[in-house]
């Protein structure tokens, strides 16, 4: 017998939107309050979806794939018998211990017990791009995570109070967890000047005041099953010790419950960026506010997922690419438009410059700009209601945002006085 379950937590909106995750920790009271946090997430990033979530209580090294595949199916199985999967009704998404394989075989389950349907590819999300997935969902946490980031540092007042300069450029980072989120996160930091002087992981964690090259560092612990003896980076023994290590962020992206009431005093990081779910308890962000550390709330940093599966959800049900109708039609129009530039002025352009200019949008220019869009309008509205309303930290804000949108929502279905 194998404990699974789902849970919708609100209809303001439908479908309701959220991950399926398989480890030996889940719980009904986890899975609850994950479908919660998705309906305040989905809320902040203005996402038209319910919360929900669900998870598979195995430990995934135990199985082959063939039994993975067999757990997978039924688990759907028992979903639509519920009525608790569809286009409509309930989207999943991977999450800790799922990934693309996982969500082709919900799309393929599916698709056998809905044969007529041509929505079908729109039931879950974060699926392979050859089974109607959409380029830059892999990434998207991480960039998300990266893009909030930026919007976070771009306030001179906002970083002059925590006694950091504005910007990513030259910044200290540690980054808490190599997995999908913590690699993206640090990479995407790191192309933005950012200095990753510190990784944490299970078996250990590594230093180095100079910088470690994270593309390195991820192909290395592929090779070798450890993120230990890089390069000249130092070997840390106890990875947790990382998290209180003086730097300027610190971005937790492994597990929830990191940072707790006995080590947020020692917390040195200006900013706690959460790329996990939940990775710094209550008390604990008590204790960080007090000290003036800045905690950037997961419901708003780590939304970038559910952002682009958005996306892809609507890719589903439109059944075509974003930019296959006007991409070309934009490099002709953009192209017309140089050569009557360089006409009218008699200066040539460079090739290279040209065709920067003329490039038409194709699927990942259009999600990457789109999540962009959307992380800088949800801090622009989370920071605004935070300095009216005087709330004591980001994440009240994020709830205050949320909470209006989701009341807004059912007043207009009729549903409150």
């Amino acid at each position: 017998m194998i404990e699974a379950y789902r849970v919708q937590h609100s209809h303001h909106k439908l479908p309701t939107k959220g991950g399926i995750r398989y480890a030996e920790t889940v719980n009904e009271d986890e899975v609850k309050a994950l479908a919660a946090l998705m309906s305040y997430k989905c809320a902040v990033l203005n996402v038209p979806f319910g919360g929900g979530k669900g998870g598979v209580r195995i430990n995934t090294s135990k199985y082959d794939s063939r039994t993975l595949e067999r757990i997978t199916r039924r688990y759907t199985m028992e979903l639509i018998k519920k009525n608790f999967i569809g286009p409509a009704q309930d989207v999943p998404a991977p999450d800790y211990g799922t990934g693309p394989r996982e969500m082709a075989w919900i799309y393929s389950t599916y698709q056998e017990f809905h044969p007529g349907s041509i929505n079908a590819a729109a039931c879950v999300t974060g699926k392979p791009l050859t089974q109607s997935g959409i380029i830059g969902r892999n990434e998207a946490t991480g960039l998300g995570l990266m893009y909030g980031l930026r919007e976070v540092c771009c306030f001179r007042e906002d970083m002059q109070a925590l006694g950091l300069s504005p910007g990513l450029e030259g910044k200290r980072v540690v980054v808490q967890g190599l997995g999908n989120v913590g690699y993206h996160s640090a990479k995407f930091l790191q192309e933005q000047g950012a200095i990753i002087i510190g990784i944490a992981e299970y078996e250990g964690g590594l230093f180095d005041e100079n910088g470690l090259d994270v593309d390195a560092v991820y192909h290395h612990r592929r090779a070798t099953k450890s993120i230990l003896n890089f390069g000249r980076a130092r070997n840390i023994k106890n990875s947790r010790e990382l998290l209180e290590w003086d730097c300027d962020i610190l971005v937790p992206a492994a597990l929830e419950g990191q940072i707790t009431e006995e080590n947020a005093p020692r917390i040195k990081a200006r900013i706690v960026g959460e790329g996990a779910n939940g990775p710094v308890t209550a008390e604990a962000e008590e204790i960080l506010t007090r000290r003036n550390i800045m905690v950037v709330p997961d419901m708003y940093l780590n939304a970038g997922g559910v952002t682009v599966s958005y996306f892809e959800w609507l890719k589903n049900l439109a059944r075509v690419s974003f930019g296959r109708m006007d991409r070309r039609y934009n490099e002709m129009n953009n192209r017309r438009l140089v050569e009557a530039i360089e006409k009218a002025s008699g200066v040539s352009l460079s090739a290279e410059m040209k065709k920067e200019i003329v490039k038409g949008a194709g699927e990942r220019d259009l999600v990457y700009s789109g999540l962009e869009d959307g992380m800088v309008t949800a801090y622009h509205n989370i920071r605004e209601t935070k300095l009216q309303k005087k709330t004591p930290n980001l994440r009240t804000a994020a709830f205050v945002v949320a909470l209006d949108r989701i009341a807004a929502n059912y007043i207009e279905l009729g549903l409150f006085p």
